[in-house]
């Protein structure tokens, strides 16, 4: 049986993906209406927050990237060290599947945006744009499909996301962190080491942390490394407590906490703030210039092709197996829905692309908008066609 708290969590994400579908469609409808102006105004407002000689002025968008998404990001941490320590994927049996499918579902939809842009230097910075797994809009998608999806597919689908999210972390560290301040990455070192010691010693105080990794985000963003891996981080200190005594857990009580304000304030305003594409003059030429088309190629046909080739080549060699009650039809069918990119695929845009916004103005959003709505779609279909029955759960 599928635990109370997975049930509940694959519920908020569900209703999490409709209303952030919701937010993308008003962004879009509002950037092409007589009110794209103040739309614009608004994401460009500046804000600042000034405490003695720490001086921080940022546009109201990049509040929302940089600081909000950090928030988000520290929930995928707290969601993963708890998978890691207790969840599914604390089973070397359960993680291979999903753990394969998401490196092929990451390299293949790079591979594709590569070859179709290569020779534009430029343009190669979004590699990574189509690598990205959008959990919530994805179970949103199978949250429209009933109990006829088992849940199985669910958490395989849950745990490639989970996967994926990492492999993102990992890529937003090495390949999109700009020119390093020394003194602000000691100071950032200083407050892990401050983080690891109140883990240590087993502090319960979720107020300690947050301190701590206030300073620590700030340092983070003053240093040139991207400032959401500091919510990753602090996400991995808190301490998840005995297994014993859930009740008592800081990590669960931090993340029970968290997660409606990330699944329904945080990720659908992130996306009202970054899906806000004009469509005016939109060609054809347009849609099919290199940068759209390598996004929406990735997400689309490379994602599907990566999940189903490298899953199926470890189910083929015996080392996984399908998931319970699932049929090759149905796995399909997910495999489709993880070119769902949006959020975490926006988000890597607009680091691949801040220096180049007046180059590729609005093509990388199109492309995002149009591999993730096409992946949504046939993912629907398939699943609809081929799971008429009611699923149990495993």
């Amino acid at each position: 049986m599928v635990s109370d708290w997975l049930q509940d969590f694959l519920k908020r994400d569900s209703a999490s993906g409709v209303l952030l579908l919701a937010a993308a469609a008003l962004a879009l409808l509002v950037q092409n209406s007589p009110l794209a102006w103040l739309y614009d105004g608004l994401l460009d407002t500046p804000v600042e927050v000034r405490l003695g000689a720490l001086h921080l002025a940022k546009p109201l968008l990049l509040w929302i990237n940089d600081g909000l998404m950090a928030v988000f990001f520290m929930l995928i941490g707290l969601e993963v060290k708890r998978e890691v320590l207790e969840g599914e994927l604390s089973n070397p049996s359960q993680i291979i599947l999903p753990g394969v499918g998401a490196i092929g579902g990451m390299l293949v939809p790079a591979l594709v945006y590569v070859a179709l842009n290569r020779g534009d230097e430029l343009a190669l910075n979004g590699w990574a744009i189509p690598a990205a797994t959008d959990i919530a809009f994805a179970l949103g998608v199978l949250a429209l499909l009933g109990p006829r999806v088992p849940v199985s597919l669910r958490v395989f689908l849950l745990a490639l996301a989970i996967f994926d999210d990492l492999g993102v972390i990992v890529i937003i560290a090495v390949f999109y962190s700009g020119d390093l301040s020394l003194t602000s990455l000691a100071i950032a070192a200083i407050a892990l080491a401050v983080l690891a010691i109140l883990n240590l010693l087993n502090v319960a105080r979720i107020a300690a942390y947050v301190l701590v990794g206030v300073v620590l985000w700030v340092a983070v963003l003053k240093s040139g490394v991207h400032a959401t891996l500091a919510g990753v981080a602090l996400g991995f200190a808190i301490p998840l407590g005995a297994k014993e005594a859930p009740e008592q857990s800081p990590l669960r009580h931090l993340e029970h906490a968290l997660h409606p304000w990330v699944a329904f304030f945080i990720v659908p305003l992130f996306a009202f703030a970054n899906a806000g594409v004009s469509l005016q003059g939109l060609t054809w030429e347009a849609l099919f210039a290199p940068v759209p088309l390598g996004i929406a190629a990735g997400l689309f046909l490379g994602k599907q092709i990566g999940v189903l080739l490298f899953c199926g080549l470890v189910i083929r060699l015996g080392w996984a197996k399908l998931p319970d009650g699932a049929t090759w039809a149905g796995f399909y069918g997910v495999a489709v829905l993880c070119g769902i990119g949006f959020t975490m695929s926006l988000f890597v845009a607009s680091l691949a692309f801040q220096h180049a916004a007046s180059t590729y103005l609005g093509a990388e959003r199109l492309g995002i908008l149009v591999g993730s709505a096409l992946s949504a779609t046939l993912g629907y279909l398939i699943l609809r066609l081929t799971q008429p029955g009611t699923a149990r759960e495993p």
